[in-house]
């Protein structure tokens, strides 16, 4: 039987890359998913991969720094699938400057999507992981929930030019750490995965060619230089930079049962690279 069968997934930023590997690794495996994206068109997409791989998922479209976000997403999930088992907070970007030249818009926009928009998340579906554990606790059937919290090798090492997602993706690590110890009671784990190089479109494409995203009205450039890409892909153990898939089977350990008695953890994922 597999091991999330009859079980509740919010992935955030799952149109696309690492998001879309979590979504489908975790519908893979019996996990009903909620599916969101900032657009509609890559969110209908890993819908449609996971129903037509014989799975069940739907679709909460928008930008999870929107006010009305957190409860949408929740809502979304109460309201098609009856509750909430796992929330993955993975969604988010990069806006890359050195310190003196970071503007207040590049540093409020990423601790915004990497750091308050989890918060807000996590808040909002606090009452309805509460009363889960209240009524499991009354009939004696108690359930692990599982929240993992996406952060990054920036965030335990810090990185060149990345002062306000390295901040961010350290808030993350405390965030996890904090809630780990206030959610033990409603037997929630809260566990964090830090990526190290991973190969998406945030890295594939090279800035210094124009490599550039489009995102709520900005033009965000994106990418590594391939030089620097194999200088980066040398100090790595493994050799390479990981897959989406990997970095969604990293994901996968904190959701599944034989994780049950751990949390508070921060998981590197990073090929053997340590910081």
């Amino acid at each position: 039987m597999a091991k999330l069968n009859g079980k509740t997934a919010l992935v955030t930023g799952s149109g696309r890359g690492i998001g879309k590997a979590i979504a489908q690794k975790l519908a893979a495996d019996g996990a009903r998913v909620v599916v969101n994206d900032l657009d509609s068109a890559p969110a209908q997409e890993t819908v449609a991969s996971i129903t037509q791989a014989g799975g069940q998922a739907t679709a909460c479209v928008g930008s999870v720094v929107d006010t009305d976000f957190p409860e949408r997403f929740v809502g979304t999930a109460v309201d098609t699938y009856g509750g909430i088992d796992i929330i993955v907070n993975n969604a988010g970007y990069t806006w890359d400057s050195v310190v003196q030249k970071m503007t207040d818009e590049q540093w409020d926009a990423i601790l915004d999507v990497h750091l308050k928009a989890p918060f807000r998340i996590l808040r909002a579906a606090q009452p309805v992981l509460a009363s889960a554990a209240k009524r499991e606790r009354e009939t004696g059937s108690v359930r692990c929930r599982k929240v993992v919290n996406i952060s990054s090798m920036a965030g335990t090492g810090g990185n060149p030019g990345q002062a306000n997602y390295s901040a961010a993706k350290a808030g993350m690590i405390g965030l996890t750490k904090t809630l780990a110890k206030e959610w033990g009671r409603y037997n929630v784990t809260v566990n964090t995965v830090a990526f190290g190089l991973i190969r998406t479109r945030l890295t594939e494409a090279t800035a210094d060619t124009g490599g550039s995203i489009e995102l709520e009205g900005r033009t965000i450039k994106v990418g590594v230089n391939p030089e620097l890409m194999a200088t980066m892909e040398r100090s790595i153990p493994l050799g390479r930079g990981g897959t989406p898939e990997e970095a969604a089977g990293a994901v996968y350990l904190f959701c599944i049962p034989e994780s049950d008695y751990i949390s508070g953890q921060t998981l590197l994922c990073g090929g053997g690279f340590v910081v």
